[in-house]
């Protein structure tokens, strides 16, 4: 158990027994002492009493002897709790041993979907993709490490008219030459053929629109293309995400084309429940509360005047087939912040329809854009889309470089597999780092320093500890007393036993930088115990006990980055 949730369990029946009625006691890590609870505050107007003479009948109340060296009455009325030096110590010697490091798994696993990545086929995924597969792939791992049952759906886009010109563009460069294009990774020199052809060949643009009745049609031939340029980009996609070193597979792929069947009976449900309307020729949902700039209601469009449905229908099927088919009750979407209107009113349609009933609920986990360093959307130099393998393969090689300066004993596949665990880390740390709603500026000299809230920092810390270890030639011995006697140890122990309220924290609410921010204090916490604290040097008891703290740190560390998506070399 981590000690917020020990003090909070501890001081909340003291509580209650002077309110009359159940009181959160609002603990929280203080600068004037370890602890501190100011629920008496809350208090002082309902019993018409002082703050600081409720704070100090609750500390005579609480159970708090064996947890606290002192507890104080503070300021107005806040109680000040300094945890004793035994507790503390036996709470890290119980974390040594467990393999979960205090975080159990959830009491009542729930089937979550993670809807994240989502690029298009026949298109290179470019810098507009990173943070979408970063976050989501953090909140997947996070997730089932909990022990959540946890559904990766990549929803690509692979339906719609655009493959009626890409399909008549393949058949113009014959099977083999596209398909050769294609496994290149040339998909943006495809499309954008495709589309010029498109925009200036009426005959070309006649023939599309007739491919694309084939192809929702079912024709046979004209789905054989189609697979072709789906199997071709998912293909390239899994290249991708190999080098991201993200948790995606093939059968996470679900295409829009997945719900196709769907959608005709998802409107026709709609239909049934009375939410359909009429307007200007389209049939619409009006969610309630959905009002655009001219205070008009604002319609959500599942089936357009022509017949044809739009991506709004299938986001409204695949919510329908998550909930109903899959059994989700956590539905996550990681998509950029422009979307938020249109997934509030999705949702608001999934409410209404009854497919998002408690506890079934569904959140746009959405994200600001990636800036360049003039504080604008990030291009390349021609004034294009960065792509993401060019941005990737740059941090890689960035990282091997200053690999192999730091550390010339390095042989060559090891600089390799330091510079790309230090690359890829860096990319998605940065990203995890800020808060997830604001923009952030990609800067390669802050991204791969070894100061600072980094990736680099991290790991770095993480190799000195398995540094310790190659030099102690042993491992800690998890049963040994853990003693507390100088105060950069007391502050390692602290930071080590927050680890499970803060995965506990992120869990619920996906801002991984309260995650980020607290492996960064605990390895501040470690370098300032390094080099105040000799281990190695140290005689008996007091060596194993700081064998223990380093073992511990480096195992939070870890998995701390391993639910990140970032990879702790041994060496650095």
């Amino acid at each position: 158990m981590d000690l917020e949730r020990l003090l909070t369990d501890r001081l909340a029946p003291a509580f209650a027994a002077v309110a009359g009625v159940p009181v959160d006691p609002a603990v929280r890590r203080s600068q004037h002492a370890d602890f501190q609870s100011d629920a008496a505050l809350g208090l002082a107007r309902r019993l018409s009493r002082p703050p600081r003479e409720i704070a100090a009948e609750v500390r005579e109340r609480a159970a708090l002897a064996d947890v606290c060296a002192s507890v104080e009455v503070s300021g107005p009325g806040f109680l000040n709790l300094t945890v004793a030096d035994h507790a503390l110590g036996g709470l890290v010697s119980a974390l040594a041993v467990d393999p979960r490091l205090g975080v159990p798994p959830v009491a009542e696993p729930e089937t979550v979907v993670v809807d994240y990545s989502a690029p298009n086929v026949a298109k290179e995924m470019h810098v507009g993709h990173l943070r979408s597969t970063v976050i989501g792939d953090a909140a997947a791992r996070t997730l089932e490490w909990l022990g959540h049952r946890v559904l990766r759906a990549n929803h690509l886009g692979d339906w719609g008219t655009p493959f009626g010109m890409l399909i008549e563009h393949l058949l113009d460069l014959g099977e083999a030459g596209a398909a050769q294009e294609l496994s290149m990774g040339d998909l943006d020199g495809f499309y954008k053929a495709a589309r010029a052809k498109f925009d200036d060949d009426e005959a070309f643009r006649e023939r599309s629109r007739r491919r694309v009745v084939a192809l929702q049609g079912g024709d046979p031939a004209t789905l054989r293309l189609w697979r072709l340029l789906v199997t071709q980009s998912e293909s390239y996609f899994l290249t991708v995400y190999d080098l991201l070193d993200v948790t995606l597979t093939g059968d996470d792929f679900r295409g829009e084309s997945s719900y196709h069947d769907q959608l005709a009976p998802t409107v026709e449900e709609l239909d049934r429940l009375g939410l359909l309307r009429r307007s200007e020729g389209a049939d619409c949902v009006f969610p309630p509360g959905s009002v655009g700039r001219d205070g008009e209601p604002l319609p959500l469009i599942v089936r357009k005047s022509d017949g044809g449905y739009g991506y709004p229908a299938t986001d409204l099927a695949a919510l329908r087939h998550r909930t109903g088919t899959l059994g989700a009750t956590r539905l996550l979407y990681v998509v950029g912040l422009p979307q938020r209107r249109h997934f509030e009113m999705v949702f608001a349609v999934g409410a209404q329809a009854g497919w998002l009933t408690a506890p079934v609920r569904a959140e746009h986990v959405g994200f600001g854009s990636i800036l360049g360093p003039d504080g604008r959307m990030l291009r390349s130099r021609a004034g294009g889309s960065v792509k993401l393998v060019g941005l990737l393969t740059e941090a890689v090689e960035r990282a091997t470089a200053l690999a192999r300066e730091r550390n010339p004993e390095l042989g060559e596949a090891e600089a390799a597999e330091v510079g790309r665990a230090v690359g890829i880390g860096a990319i998605k740390y940065a990203d995890l780092s800020g808060d997830r709603h604001k923009d952030y500026v990609l800067d390669w000299e802050r991204m791969l320093s070894l100061d600072g809230n980094t990736a680099p920092y991290l790991q770095y810390a993480y190799s000195r500890v398995r540094s310790i270890f190659r030099r102690a030639g042993a491992a800690a011995r998890p049963d040994a007393d853990v003693s507390l006697a100088e105060p950069a140890e007391r502050a390692l122990a602290m930071e080590l036993v927050g680890f499970a309220a803060v995965v506990e924290e992120v869990a619920g609410s996906l801002e991984f930088h309260r995650l980020t921010a607290y492996l960064h204090r605990l390895a501040v916490a470690f370098s300032a115990f390094y080099e105040r604290c000799p281990v190695l040097r140290a005689d008996g008891p007091v060596r194993e006990s700081r064998l223990v703290l380093c073992e511990l740190t480096g195992r939070v560390l870890r998995q701390g980055l391993d639910l990140l998506g970032i990879r702790t070399p041994e060496r650095l």
